[in-house]
């Protein structure tokens, strides 16, 4: 019917086109067919993405790329690989592609696995109708060598700045075309004049032909070693050993340089020590033997000759071991130690040929001369005799300067201490290293200076000198010592004394104390009675009185009746320290003692707003003791640790062991505190640091717990506040058996 309606010719040019069509479409066909192959078989990753930038269609090198497989890799997005790639990046990257329709750079992809791999890509935007395409190149060792290269580069550049030996880059003539800054400073020039020089200009004359000869060597061989001789501008010589090197660095050659100018000069200087030695060797007044490993002499000095006895060239012909006892036990073993460490000093009796017998003080060492050891003697035998006599003198001075009661000094020029014992080092407290060469003044304390200079002169006038001094211990503790000077002894050299007198001292003032409690207990037992007797009638009177009267005096009676009661309270004081006490020791609990104390004390404490703190160690073995007496200790020390706090505080009360065998009871306050110089006098009577005291509570607290065989110590800082420690027995020891125990 189609035929019908065309005409013959209209079919024929239909059937050309159709054939040109059928043609053309053979030769797309063949084309797409060329570029499938070309596509999977690229070496180059190629990835079609579509707007949204999911992977469309991957040929097999991007799949290798991403390792992953294609049916993966379709329909994931390219951003999911971009983790390492900094946002504003991409953003950048992004803009250029739209901007010019393609755009080419590099990445950093991040693998599923976590590997990295650095890529140089291709994109063309709508490549593919609404389709881009991305061609993508794995460069990754590409960058590694780049980056291998420049860290290479880096440390030739950072070795060549930093090498201790010259490093010079020179051309086959010889000019210079880089040098370290090591070479600069061993020319003492610039690099910038040294880069316009050559080796030409610096080599000595007579190494011209030597470096001419290294640099054949080195253009034949690659490599040549050798010395040279440099003239800096200044006229100084340089000696250098050098190894040089071809083509290190752009067909140039590379010489590393060491400078040996020190080595030549020791060289020369031992050549000259040499002949030294034989100068030294042949006058020397000592003896000298050159000797080999069995024995023999092989060279000896005239000294070694008259030494020992022999004409040089008999000497020369002995054993060494011929002129001491092989069976003699000591000399094995200066031999056998000689052998170990290569080196000896010591000390032998050597036997002369003409029977004499000599002490020897010798030093031997392996090996100094082409392999013969050395030995040099000297002749100490009347040395020897005489330090033996001077040794036993020193040792019984020694004996008795060690051993002495008392500390003893020995000072030379400016004070400076030459030798002190064992109790002058602990009077000191410092070691005999500490003390030995510095002026004994810096062992001084500082506030004793003064009458310390002042028995020095005393000293330096008369030639002798006494003082008292009070040191303070590492712990605290104060020591009263008594110093005697003496004058040079013996030329040059003072002696000093030091005795420590605190006992003696402790011991006057107990006794003085002692007599003044008898004083005030012979006082106490007078007056007491006499007052007593006038107060109770006073005390009576008094009361009739107030009930008599008929207008309101209360007040005047009250204190009139209060201030009585406190005379009566003092003399009752007074009555503890004039007669002995009949006392029933029994074991009691010291923690319910306190416990009733504090409940007593309590309401004066509240009224002063001071707190009472107790703290109680628990299991506490009970104790022996007069639960009264104890009580009215307790009190006084609160009452006092009360009165001090003006503006109220607590006050801790502790009980607990202080060993196996005593108890301490701690009252501290936060009162003033007491200074240093009183708290010694605490417990003596009438001594007291309150406005109305009597100082009598404290001195009958120390006297209870004397008789309680315990004892009372005080802590205290200024402005701080004060601890009593009162320290009792677990166990009364009986009188007799106490006594016994003090013989």
């Amino acid at each position: 019917m189609l035929s019908n309606s065309l005409s013959h010719r209209e079919e024929q040019d239909l059937i050309i086109n159709v054939k040109s069509l059928e043609e053309e479409n053979r030769r797309l066909k063949e084309q797409l067919s060329g570029y499938s192959i070309i596509f999977e078989r690229s070496l180059d990753a190629i990835i079609i993405f579509n707007k949204n930038g999911e992977f469309v269609e991957v040929n097999e090198a991007a799949c290798h790329l991403f390792e992953m497989e294609k049916e993966e890799l379709i329909g994931k997005r390219f951003n999911l690989f971009l983790d390492l790639v900094p946002p504003d990046i991409l953003v950048f990257q992004q803009s250029m592609l739209h901007k010019f329709g393609s755009f080419s750079d590099e990445l950093l992809l991040k693998l599923r696995d976590g590997k990295i791999k650095h890529i140089e890509f291709s994109m063309k935007k709508d490549a593919f109708n609404q389709f881009d395409l991305a061609i993508m190149r794995d460069i990754s060792a590409r960058k590694a060598l780049e980056r291998e290269r420049i860290i290479n580069e880096f440390l030739f550049k950072d070795v060549f700045n930093r090498a201790v030996d010259s490093i010079v880059i020179f051309d086959e003539f010889g000019r210079f075309i880089d040098v370290n800054p090591a070479f600069c400073m061993s020319l003492n020039l610039e690099k910038e004049k040294l880069l316009n020089l050559s080796f030409q200009q610096f080599v000595a004359r007579q190494y011209k032909d030597d470096f001419v000869q290294l640099l054949v060597e080195l253009k034949e061989k690659g490599t040549a070693k050798g010395e040279l001789s440099f003239i800096r501008f200044d006229g100084t010589v340089k000696m250098f050993e050098l190894t040089m090197t071809s083509n290190v660095y752009s067909g140039f050659y590379m010489a590393i340089m060491r400078d040996v100018t020190e080595k030549k000069n020791m060289e020369i200087k031992l050549q000259k020590s040499e002949e030294r030695f034989r100068a030294i060797f042949e006058q020397a007044h000592e003896a000298i033997l050159i000797w080999n490993d069995y024995g023999h002499i092989v060279n000896a000095n005239p000294a070694a000759s008259r030494t020992f006895e022999l004409p040089l060239n008999l000497l020369v012909r002995r054993n060494l071991l011929d002129f001491v006892d092989n069976h003699d036990g000591r000399v094995r073993r200066v031999l056998e130690q000689f052998r170990k460490t290569g080196e000896i000093r010591d000390e032998l009796i050597f036997h002369m040929p003409n029977g004499e017998d000599k002490q020897l003080e010798f030093t031997m060492k392996q090996g100094v001369i082409d392999g013969y050891h050395l030995a040099i003697f000297r002749n100490v035998t009347e040395r020897r005799k005489m330090e033996k006599e001077l040794q036993e003198s020193e040792q019984k001075f020694r004996s008795i300067f060690d051993h002495s009661m008392n500390g003893i000094l020995l000072w030379g020029e400016g004070y400076r201490i030459l030798d002190v014992n064992p109790i002058a080092c602990e009077i000191f407290q410092a070691t005999k290293q500490q003390l030995l060469a510095e002026p004994f003044v810096k062992w001084i304390p500082e506030k004793e200076q003064k009458v310390f200079y002042k028995l020095i002169r005393k000293c330096e006038q008369s030639g002798e000198a006494y003082a008292e001094m009070t040191i303070l211990t590492k712990e605290g503790e104060q020591r009263i010592i008594e110093i005697s000077m003496k004058k040079e002894i013996i030329p040059s050299v003072g002696m000093m004394m030091l005795r420590d007198i605190t006992e003696k001292k402790e011991l006057e003032w107990q006794l003085r104390k002692s007599d003044t409690l008898n004083v005030v207990g012979e006082l106490a037992a007078g007056i007491a009675h006499e007052i007593r007797n006038p107060m109770t009638a006073l005390k009576g009177f008094i009361q009739l009185l107030q009930g008599s009267i008929k207008e309101d005096y209360s007040m005047y009676f009250n204190v009139i009746m209060s201030e009585l009661k406190r005379i009566e309270s003092i003399i009752t004081e007074f009555l503890v320290l004039a007669k002995p006490q009949a006392i029933q020791y029994q074991q009691n609990d010291v923690c319910k003692i306190m416990k009733d104390t504090i409940d007593l004390i309590g309401a004066q404490a509240m009224m002063h707003n001071v707190q009472i703190i107790a703290d109680f160690e628990e299991n506490l073995p009970w104790i022996y003791c007069e639960p009264n007496q104890l009580k009215q200790v307790f009190i006084n020390i609160l009452k006092n640790a009360i009165e001090v706090m003006k503006k109220g505080g607590d006050v801790h009360v502790r009980i607990q062991k202080a060993d196996h065998h005593y108890i301490r009871i701690s009252v501290t306050d936060q009162g003033c505190g007491i200074p240093q110089d009183k708290i010694k006098k605490l417990g003596e009577p009438f001594y007291t640091t309150k406005e109305r005291g009597t100082g009598l509570g404290l001195m009958v607290s120390y006297k209870i717990i004397e008789e309680h065989q315990g004892k009372i110590d005080v802590e205290s800082e200024v402005g701080v506040g004060t601890t009593f420690h009162i320290t009792l027995p677990m166990e009364r020891v009986e009188k007799e058996n106490e006594d016994a125990a003090r013989i």
